[in-house]
C-alpha cells in the first residue's frame, strides 16, 4: 500500500512547475489510443497530477464574506501519490472533468471543511483510511479510460471508455439495496471522498462507471453525470416528482447546469417547461434548447425579500401572475435549487396539490415560506439528492441516445482549475465548465461521427456559442 506516510512524502515533495505537466508512459499510451492489452502491460506511475485543497489551509478564509473567498488561492495543482486500489475500484485515466458547485464549496471550505468528511470516512474501514490525508483531491465528474481494475471488478476491463457518476455507496449496508441514496453512509465522490476527478488519474468504485457516449468529445462527456443524474431523479424517476405528459414545470436557473438538463427532461416527457433566467442572452439560449416559455428575472426585477428577515407576498403574486400569463395555469411542479432566495415564491406559486422538488440551496439553506400555502392547498415539498446507479445509468442513456445534449459552455486546462472554479463561484458561467486533464486539446474522443451529425453540431454547441454573451 502507498499508505498515509508515503502519500505525505510525495505530497511534501511536489514536482517543480517545469515537470508539472509531465506524463507517464501509460498516460502517453492512452492519449495515443493504445488498446487495453497494451495498457495492461505498462507500469502504473506512483504519483499523478491533481487539483487539491490543503488541510492546513482550511481556515484561510475565516471571517470573510462568502463572495470574497477565492478558489484561486486555495486550489493547488501538483503531483500527489496514487493510493492502493481496493478490490471494487478502478484506476481511471481522466481525459476530462468538470466544475460543480461542490468543488466551489470544498475550495472555500464552506459551509464545512470537507476534511471532516474524509476523517469520518477513515473511521469506517481499512480502505476508508486512505482518504484522510493532508490534502483533498477534488472533482465529482470524469470521462476517461480504465487503466486497472480491482480483483472484485467484473463488468469493466482495462481500455474501456467510461464516464463516472458520483454516488459513492457501501453495498454492504442493507439500507442501500432499495435505493442507494438512502444508504446511511452514502457519499458524493470527490466531495465527501478523496481521489476525485480533477486529476490525471483518479480512483472510483466500479459501480460508478457508465459507458461513454460515443458521439461526444471527452470534455462534452465529462460534464453530464452529476447534473444530468440529479435532474433525472428529480423529474423522471419515481423517487422524485415524476413529470407526466401535459404538466407545467417551473425551472429556476434553467440555463445553468442542472436547470438545462431539467428543461430537456421535461420536454422529452411531453410536458411544458417554464424557465427562469437572469438575462436576455440566457433566455435566447433556452429558446434554442426548445423552451418556449421563459421569464427573465433581470427584466422583471422581482424582489421576494423586503429585507433580510421579511418576504414580500405581493411579489410572489406578481410572479405567479406572470407564470399564468405564459402557460395559463400554475405549475404542477417547481424545480427548486436556489433555496432561501426563492423557496417562499416556489411554495406559493405551485399549483394546488403540486410539488416543489428541491436538491440544493445555492443562495442559503435556512429557508422560509408561508406554511398556509403548503398545507391548505395540499402541496408537497420533496427532497432529492443526486441519484442511485439505476437512475444515473438511465440518465446517461438519454445522453448516449442523443435525446439530451451536454450544456458545455467553456473549457479550461487542469492548471487553471482555480480560475474555472472562481467563475462558477461568482456565477459568471452558464451550463457547465469542462476541464481538460489527460486530453491535451478539445474535440478528441468522438468515435461515432454519424450519431454526432444526426444530433447536430448546432444543438451540441448551443452553450458554447452563447458563452461570450453570458460573460
Amino acid at each position: 500500500m502507498f499508505g498515509l506516510i508515503r502519500a505525505a512524502v510525495f505530497f511534501l515533495r511536489p514536482r517543480s512547475p517545469t515537470n508539472l505537466g509531465e506524463m507517464s508512459e501509460i498516460l502517453d499510451a492512452v492519449r495515443d489510443g493504445a488498446s487495453g492489452e497494451v495498457l495492461a502491460e505498462i507500469a502504473m506511475p506512483s504519483t499523478t497530477r491533481a487539483a487539491f485543497v490543503l488541510r492546513d489551509e482550511q481556515h484561510m478564509f475565516e471571517g470573510m464574506p462568502s463572495r470574497d473567498k477565492d478558489p484561486r488561492k486555495s486550489l493547488h495543482v501538483a503531483e500527489v501519490a496514487i493510493p492502493e486500489l481496493a478490490p471494487d475500484e478502478v484506476y481511471l485515466a481522466v481525459m476530462a472533468s468538470s466544475i460543480n458547485f461542490n468543488t466551489v464549496w470544498t475550495s472555500i471550505f464552506e459551509p464545512l471543511s470537507t476534511f471532516g468528511f474524509l476523517d469520518r470516512l477513515a473511521k469506517e474501514s481499512y480502505w476508508g483510511r486512505r482518504h484522510a490525508l493532508e490534502y483533498h483531491v477534488v472533482g465529482s465528474d470524469a470521462s476517461g479510460v480504465v487503466l486497472r481494475t480491482g480483483s472484485a471488478v467484473r463488468n469493466w476491463k482495462v481500455g474501456d471508455e467510461v464516464t463516472v457518476h458520483c454516488n459513492y455507496v457501501d453495498d454492504q449496508d442493507p439500507s442501500s439495496h432499495d435505493d442507494s441514496m438512502l444508504s446511511s453512509n452514502q457519499k458524493i465522490w470527490g466531495f465527501e471522498t478523496n481521489f476525485g476527478g480533477l486529476a490525471d488519474i483518479c480512483v472510483v468504485k466500479a459501480n460508478q462507471l457508465m459507458p461513454k457516449p460515443t458521439h461526444l468529445s471527452w470534455e462534452e462527456a465529462a460534464v453530464n453525470a452529476l447534473c444530468n443524474s440529479t435532474s433525472y431523479r428529480m423529474l423522471v424517476s419515481r423517487n422524485g416528482a415524476p413529470v407526466t405528459q401535459g404538466d407545467k414545470v417551473l425551472i429556476w436557473g434553467a440555463s445553468g447546469g442542472i436547470g438545462s438538463f431539467a428543461v430537456q427532461h421535461v420536454l422529452n416527457s411531453g410536458a411544458t417547461p417554464i424557465g427562469v433566467v437572469s438575462s436576455a442572452a440566457k433566455a435566447q439560449t433556452l429558446h434554442e434548447l426548445g423552451c418556449e416559455f421563459v421569464i427573465n428575472r433581470e427584466e422583471k426585477q422581482y424582489n421576494f425579500w423586503k429585507d433580510a428577515h421579511t418576504q414580500d407576498e405581493t411579489e410572489w403574486r406578481r410572479f405567479g401572475k406572470d407564470v399564468r400569463a405564459l402557460v395559463g395555469e400554475d405549475p404542477d411542479i417547481v424545480f427548486e435549487h436556489p433555496g432561501r432566495s426563492t423557496m417562499g415564491a416556489s411554495v406559493f406559486v405551485a399549483k394546488r396539490g403540486g410539488t416543489i422538488v428541491t436538491c440544493a440551496a445555492t443562495s442559503g439553506y435556512m429557508i422560509e415560506y408561508d406554511n398556509r400555502h403548503l398545507w391548505m392547498k395540499l402541496k408537497t415539498i420533496k427532497g432529492s439528492h443526486f441519484s442511485n446507479y439505476r437512475e444515473a445509468w438511465a440518465a446517461n442513456q438519454t445522453i448516449i441516445d442523443g435525446k439530451v445534449v451536454p450544456p458545455l459552455s467553456a473549457v479550461f486546462p487542469l492548471e487553471q482549475v482555480g480560475e474555472a472554479t472562481y467563475e462558477v463561484h461568482l456565477n459568471r458561467h452558464e451550463g457547465k465548465i469542462g476541464v481538460l486533464c489527460v486530453a491535451e486539446q478539445e474535440g478528441l474522443g468522438v468515435t461515432n461521427p454519424e450519431l454526432r451529425a444526426k444530433v447536430g453540431a448546432k444543438r451540441l454547441t448551443i452553450f458554447r456559442r452563447h458563452d461570450k454573451e453570458f460573460s
